[in-house]
């Protein structure tokens, strides 16, 4: 096993990158999805039904089965896979369960373990800006991913893009770097929701 977890929600997606960069340098990566499927092999499938969890044969990723609108469960599919804290959490839950799932697993984490928080653009208030990081105790990156302008028009951040911002503030956290805020691509806070 690695000796170093991290805790990566929404790595299956958009932040699939991410996570596999993690992997290559060596960390045990935790991947609660509400379709963890899309990290593992067909073999493997049927055991996660059976488990709620399951690592991926030759690696240090462990997919568990959750969902964010159950916090608690999640947590606790976490904690049966891992037997110790984690020493880096990064986070993209939609902001309705944000507050939720980061409170439910902040007892998962080592002390003062860097969490790496990220944001869409809707997060974003015109006016107030960027929300306050939800755990105390544990120093925050913030990552907000907007857009990209591109042949007169705008499109939304590519996976590697969002990646390869999210892993500029992983790497600003694990070097104990002062907690900021980082803006990938272009936002807009005029059309941000108030």
């Amino acid at each position: 096993m690695s000796e170093r977890t991290a805790l990566v929600l929404g790595g299956t997606g958009m932040l699939k990158g991410c996570a596999d960069e993690l992997l290559a340098q060596g960390w045990q990566v935790v991947l609660p999805s509400r379709r963890p499927e899309r990290v593992l092999g067909g073999a493997a499938k049927a055991a996660l039904r059976g488990r709620g969890h399951v690592p991926q044969a030759g690696s240090a990723r462990v997919a568990v089965a959750a969902d964010w609108a159950r916090p608690g469960e999640l947590a606790d599919r976490v904690r049966a896979v891992v037997d110790r804290p984690a020493d880096l959490l990064v986070a993209w839950v939609h902001e309705s369960y944000r507050d939720g799932v980061l409170r439910a697993v902040a007892p998962l984490l080592a002390p003062h373990a860097p969490v790496v928080e990220v944001h869409d653009s809707g997060a974003i208030h015109a006016v107030r800006g960027v929300p306050d990081p939800t755990l105390d105790g544990h120093p925050t990156q913030q990552v907000v991913l907007g857009f990209a302008r591109h042949g007169g028009g705008v499109r939304w951040l590519s996976h590697e893009e969002a990646s390869l911002g999210v892993l500029a503030a992983v790497h600003r956290a694990l070097d104990g770097k002062a907690p900021s805020v980082h803006q990938v691509g272009e936002i807009d806070t005029w059309t941000a929701r108030h």
